[in-house]
């Protein structure tokens, strides 16, 4: 493939989403050069390179055209209101942007934060948010270490991305209103051209293929054939079961796929009516 079809992707330079970022490329047979050091990686399996940035200059690399496509978080789209296309919803990274308060504020709905000063490092979704429920307030635009800013006298509250909550207990405060859920998400160059949007097309297949295969188990067993259509019923997989002879004629071996979530429940349904032998594999890839 050509260097005009080189895709540039944007992705944060440290930290858990540079991490998931790279394992699911990884997951989809590319490999990204060790580069701790350097701004740009290449890659392997695939016709990418990387570009390590801050995840709030993300969005605006990719709105510019210095990288093609990159994966940010939603919040971070959002709150710097650059126009790119948003491509895929990644399923990891997620969060949500959200009002804490301190404990023991008395707080009985958001009329509360009427003519009070809150801190945040996302001035711009807070103020829509005030704006659409007729609030005024003071938004104080702080970058990092927000959660502080009321036990020190900054702020009457905080606006935040909250992932657990543990840090918002650490520093005395309760989460009392969601704002907006964000997770990872490919975004695009809106004027990309068609050449690259192929190629942008392919690496959404691979990406998709290991989406599938998260949460999913392959199971086989052996079975009476005579308990076929009740293990069907329990065991509806993708499609349906696939039921192949053995030499026994009384047998059959029924492979499907289902859900990690449904698994143990599905086993016992299995095992009592005469399964045997069951064996459960990790699923690396789905391809339809």
């Amino acid at each position: 493939m050509d260097n005009k079809a080189l895709l540039r992707m944007a992705v944060q330079a440290k930290g858990r989403l540079n991490e998931e970022s790279i394992e699911l490329l990884g997951e989809a047979g590319i490999t990204v050069e060790e580069s701790k050091r350097k701004l740009v990686a290449r890659c392997g399996g695939f016709p990418v390179e990387v570009l390590y940035l801050r995840d709030d200059d993300i969005p605006q690399a990719v709105a510019m055209g210095v990288a093609d496509i990159g994966i940010v978080g939603l919040n971070e789209v959002e709150e710097k209101g650059y126009t790119v296309d948003i491509l895929h919803k990644l399923g990891f990274g997620a969060c949500r942007l959200s009002l804490a308060v301190p404990k023991g504020a008395g707080y009985d709905g958001t009329g509360w934060f009427a003519g009070k000063r809150i801190a945040t490092s996302y001035p711009s979704i807070l103020r829509r948010y005030f704006e659409g429920a007729g609030i005024r307030a003071e938004i104080h635009e702080i970058a990092g270490s927000v959660e502080i800013a009321p036990s020190v006298g900054m702020a009457d509250a905080i606006f935040d991305i909250v992932s657990s909550g543990g840090t918002l207990v650490r520093n005395g405060l309760t989460e009392v209103e969601t704002v907006m859920d964000s997770e990872a998400v490919l975004v695009g160059d809106p004027a990309m051209d068609e050449q690259k949007r192929a190629v942008v097309r392919q690496l959404l297949f691979r990406f998709e293929a290991v989406e599938r295969s998260r949460g999913m188990k392959y199971v086989l067993m052996n079975l009476p054939r005579e308990r076929v259509d009740e293990a069907v019923a329990l065991l509806p997989g993708m499609k349906s079961p696939t039921v192949l002879p053995l030499a026994d004629k009384g047998w059959c071996s029924l492979h499907a796929v289902i859900r990690e979530s449904d698994l143990w429940e599905r086993i016992e349904g299995l095992k009592a009516i005469g399964a045997e032998d069951i064996l459960v594999l990790t699923m690396e890839k789905i391809i339809p």
